[in-house]
């Protein structure tokens, strides 16, 4: 695909879904990684772990600084998704859950991430069409993905 293509992408069938199968979509714009956001995110969870919420013990570590939580991480493929790829054609649309995650390298406070999505298959199933997507983040000035899932949607096409 080329940088030319207008993102997100907008299918509005199964057909369209069928033709984007093979084709990467981005990369998103840059993510900024700040302590504040992974501090929320360890809230949230409760995985306060000191190597995402204690700057002072994560810089005397080998990392040497705190690193985002994988979750945290993979918890921005929807929205980095919805600016590839968007599914407001469709009557509507539900994140069906992941198969194959992976954190194959930390992501530091202070970095910058983004995403990159593959269509991987298409196909029917009942009550709609189910979209399996690759997708691939990355970490500026990284030299192999930080996190690599595959997603699963569904979407329920209009007027059926």
């Amino acid at each position: 695909m080329t940088d030319t293509v207008a993102l997100p992408v907008r299918p509005t069938s199964y057909s369209d879904l069928q033709e984007l199968v093979g084709t990467e979509l981005g990369p998103t714009e840059w993510h900024d990684v700040i302590q504040q956001g992974v501090d929320a995110f360890a809230e949230v969870t409760g995985d306060d772990q000191w190597i995402h919420v204690d700057p002072e013990r994560a810089a005397a570590s080998p990392l040497g600084t705190t690193i985002a939580h994988g979750l945290y991480s993979l918890s921005l493929g929807p929205a980095f998704s919805y600016r590839l790829l968007s599914f407001d054609g469709f009557a509507h649309s539900l994140n069906y859950g992941y198969d194959k995650v992976r954190f194959p390298a930390p992501v530091p406070v202070g970095s910058r991430v983004r995403m990159r999505l593959t269509v991987v298959a298409v196909e029917q199933v009942s009550g709609g069409i189910q979209v399996r997507s690759s997708q691939a983040f990355e970490c500026e000035g990284g030299d192999k993905p930080v996190v690599i899932a595959e997603s699963l949607a569904r979407v329920v096409e209009k007027g059926a």
